[in-house]
């Protein structure tokens, strides 16, 4: 079966990029951008979510251990960063195509202007054929200002700039239905079910070099795929990956898509980072989003206001066990939201359009 996408991103993990020593693996990454410059030349737009920065830091400067790791991360990025994107540049170059070094914070995704500001940035490097390299700005990124790792920041870039595809590659085939090593596990092939917990029989294991392991990568896959983006699991140590996902050749995991989402929503479903106000809602409320139908927040089914907010912001919807059921822009402030709690023939405080459902 191939696939007809026409605008794709690709994510290549850092255990990808990585020889075993932690530093770049040259010949891999020429071979990539070769499979990428194909892919271009089919007319499909590609943007490229690489790691590699830190592990390019470290083939050019010796750090003391007795740094702290934190610092000695910043230092390596900074270093790195200028290399990883040299090195892209001058492969692109070969095939006379042109890349643009795209740096990024969760910050960047938390208003709505700047969010804005970012898609129309990729926009016009698309419409001028060039590709985007986007990586997290690790030099300025510690803790609570990352993400979760770079699986996270695709998926937010396949949502911002409503990608068809989503390509994730990582050191196994895909997702096993046991631990990879053991003789009875297999590929799962195809997860249509968005309700699966592959918790349960996933190894929690991350690569030697990366953040995320294949957990939080099924995850996130889970939450593009129910945005209408299809994501691809592969190996991307195999020869050729790229072309054969996109062929149907490839042995790898396919999350298949579900209907798509509107804009909003794709950046409402991502922005849980930047949810200023907690609601609590009871049973009748949560049973209501969470059905079929599609169903506003009223504020006869809210129990609690647990945490302030304005007009306009992002607020999180928990359950009365504190569970988070969703997401949703706030028709108006807390202040308002209190006085009206409990009472019916009220406005939706979250209107449908602008809810994404967690559950």
């Amino acid at each position: 079966m191939t696939f007809h996408y026409k605008r794709i991103v690709i994510k290549i993990g850092s255990n990808v990029l990585t020889q075993s020593n932690g530093l770049p693996d040259q010949q891999r990454i020429s071979k990539l951008v070769e499979q990428i410059v194909s892919i271009k030349k089919q007319g499909i737009e590609v943007t490229l979510v690489s790691s590699g920065a830190v592990a390019s830091g470290r083939s050019l400067i010796t750090v003391s251990d007795k740094n702290d790791a934190i610092a000695t991360r910043q230092l390596l990025a900074s270093i790195g960063q200028v290399k990883l994107i040299n090195t892209y540049a001058q492969l692109f170059e070969k095939h006379e195509m042109l890349c643009a070094q795209v740096l990024v914070t969760t910050e960047d995704f938390k208003g709505r202007q700047h969010y804005l500001n970012m898609k129309n940035c990729l926009e016009i490097l698309l419409q001028h054929q060039v590709i985007p390299i986007v990586n997290e700005n690790d030099v300025v990124s510690v803790t609570e200002l990352m993400f979760t790792d770079n699986d996270e920041l695709a998926g937010l870039i396949a949502s911002m700039l409503n990608a068809q595809a989503l390509i994730i590659l990582t050191n196994v085939d895909g997702i096993f239905d046991g631990n990879p090593d053991d003789k009875g596990s297999a590929i799962i092939t195809e997860v249509v079910d968005t309700g699966i917990d592959f918790a349960s029989f996933v190894t929690s294991g991350r690569s030697q070099f990366g953040r995320g392991g294949m957990i939080t990568k099924s995850h996130m896959a889970q939450k593009t795929a129910k945005l209408g983006i299809a994501v691809h699991i592969a190996n991307g140590t195999t020869d050729n990956i790229l072309l054969d996902v996109l062929n149907g050749t490839a042995k790898h995991t396919r999350f298949v898509p579900n209907k798509t989402a509107s804009e909003k929503k794709k950046w409402i479903a991502h922005s849980e980072k930047s949810a200023t106000g907690v609601v609590q809602v009871n049973g009748g409320a949560k049973a209501a989003l969470i059905s079929n139908k599609a169903t506003s927040l009223l504020p006869v089914g809210v129990v609690a206001i647990l945490t302030d907010f304005k007009k306009g912001e992002i607020i999180k919807l928990v359950d009365e066990q504190n569970e988070t059921i969703g997401l949703g822009i706030a028709e108006y402030g807390a202040d308002k939201a209190k006085e009206s709690i409990g009472q019916k023939n009220q406005k939706p405080l979250v209107h449908y359009d602008y809810l994404y459902l967690t559950s």
